[in-house]
């Protein structure tokens, strides 16, 4: 059998700062960029032009990294000069600025999952966990005896993991920051850890009460290293080291994984780029078109492109070509295809759904949905908690993966229904409000994820309805945020291409 191909395909090189860029980040329709010049670049991501609003300039010496909230509307970005600034991407405003209690150099930013939280860390040895809306220091981490490097958060937004140039790892409590590390590792890199970041798919349990996690990391010893964090209802947590995986000449200097956990990249002073299966520890591909030090790594939401920065000045974006990415359901006439039928996904037999699942790689669970007569219907219902109680599917990444999965065939419903207003060259199917299927006006995200119509979202909760409209999932927060980005795309798209009516 053929092994999978893949591979990176140079695809765009970006020349827009005057010095080492440090940092690259994704939102859903933009590149953010941010280098030892102190601005930060941002591009889009239809042909990567630099937007109108960019350079951001607030920072008096090098940035050193920058993050996107999940809603894409938020950027941090953080400094030697002690600072981390919060951004509003569509105006170019400055929403925010923390600081350290020392003042100290901040090196690393990171967002919470849900982007309620941010954590930072610096210079001056401590984590700081904070809250985004109120923008108050929540908890100080207090543990680490050298410069903090990297701070990620579990995909379920329950651990923090930081890393040191001491060598050492710790685990944090995110949700109710006690202060002491739940477990940690003296030595998990010779010399120094440079870089983390968590499998967002990743779960094996081994019982309802146990869950697993796979983290990354790299350090100075030229190694990317892989880390199950296991945590129980009845015992402690506990890092325990599953694989090393070898190959960069020289430190690493960022990791990261694609959106389904399939791949992971990694950059290095040895000017490289590496994709790696993490599943195996196979190297899959290796890449190099920098003349310095790769400095940062970074997936596209989509898994579709690779951006990678050095301290050659430049940025270079890569298509991924990979067997190993899922491609998702992005139209129904691939729903068609994946399926074997054009049928609406609310008429779906139980046996179309097993079919389903057994194309997305999940037939371990067709006997459970067909025992538990899932059909369309029913299919575009679940939720986390029936996964987890009704259907017993205990691992987390599973049941993460089947709600990205019905995500998808959400949006593939909503494709198929019929508008009263066409566009001539058509419309992304995310700029019309899920509950009035009419162009958004005044677009909204919710405690969902969606975006929806300001005045239809009132008006459901209004009626004293507390469930989202799109999964029926219970809503976390009834709180609303305007989604400036979205809104902001839909003006440009009406001008491009004015409505006809029926």
């Amino acid at each position: 059998m053929t092994a999978p191909t893949t591979k990176l395909i140079l695809h765009h090189t970006a020349e827009v700062h005057a010095s080492d860029v440090n940092g690259v980040a994704f939102n859903k329709y933009t590149l953010a960029t941010c280098s030892g010049d102190k601005t930060v670049r941002l591009l889009s991501l239809n042909d990567f032009s630099e937007l109108p609003i960019s350079p951001l300039q607030g920072h008096s010496y090098a940035i050193h990294c920058c993050a996107f909230a999940s809603h894409g509307d938020i950027l941090a970005t953080c400094s030697t000069d002690g600072t981390c600034v919060l951004w509003n991407v569509i105006t170019g405003t400055k929403v925010g600025t923390l600081f350290h209690p020392s003042k100290n150099s901040i090196r690393v930013c990171k967002f919470s999952p849900r982007a309620t939280r941010l954590a930072t860390g610096g210079s001056d040895e401590i984590v700081c966990l904070w809250d985004v809306e109120s923008r108050k220091l929540l908890k100080s981490f207090d543990g680490h005896a050298a410069s903090v490097t990297t701070c990620t958060f579990a995909p379920n937004g329950v651990f923090l993991v930081s890393g040191s140039t001491g060598g050492d790892i710790r685990v944090w409590d995110a949700l109710y920051g006690h202060g002491k590390a739940l477990t940690f590792q003296a030595e998990a890199h010779d010399m120094g850890v440079t870089c983390a970041d968590f499998s967002p798919s990743y779960s094996e349990a081994a019982s309802f009460n146990d869950t697993q996690l796979l983290l990354a990391t790299g350090g100075f010893d030229n190694c990317v290293k892989l880390w199950h964090l296991c945590f129980a209802k009845t015992a402690a947590s506990a890092l325990t080291l599953l694989r090393v995986l070898e190959g960069h000449g020289a430190p690493l200097m960022s990791c990261c994984f694609t959106g389904s956990g399939s791949l992971l990249a990694s950059g290095g002073v040895d000017k490289t780029i590496r994709l790696w299966d993490p599943n195996t520890g196979e190297q899959l591909c290796v890449e190099e078109r920098h003349s310095r030090y790769v400095t940062c790594v970074a997936f596209s939401e989509d898994d579709r492109f690779l951006a990678t920065a050095s301290s050659d000045h430049l940025v270079n974006v890569w298509t991924v070509v990979s067997e190993k990415i899922p491609t998702g359901v992005s139209s129904v006439s691939e729903l068609m295809t994946d399926v074997g039928h054009p049928a609406p996904v609310m008429s779906w037999s139980i046996s179309d759904v097993c079919e389903w699942l057994t194309h997305r790689g999940m037939s371990q669970y067709v006997d459970t949905f067909r025992e538990n007569a899932i059909d369309g219907t029913e299919l575009l219902v679940l939720t986390d908690e029936t996964l987890r109680t009704a259907l017993n599917i205990s691992a987390l990444g599973h049941r993460n993966k089947i709600l990205r999965l019905v995500k998808k065939l959400t949006e593939v419903t909503q494709v198929q229904s019929t508008h009263d207003i066409v566009f001539s060259d058509g419309i992304p199917d995310e700029y019309l409000c899920p509950i009035t299927r009419d162009i958004m006006k005044d677009p909204v995200i919710a405690s969902d994820g969606y975006s929806y119509e300001r005045a239809a979202i009132s008006a459901w909760l209004d009626e004293g309805k507390r469930s989202s409209p799109m999964t029926n999932a219970p809503l976390a927060k009834l709180t609303l945020t305007s989604n400036h980005s979205l809104k902001m795309l839909i003006d440009r798209c009406l001008e491009q291409h004015p409505p006809v009516k029926q």
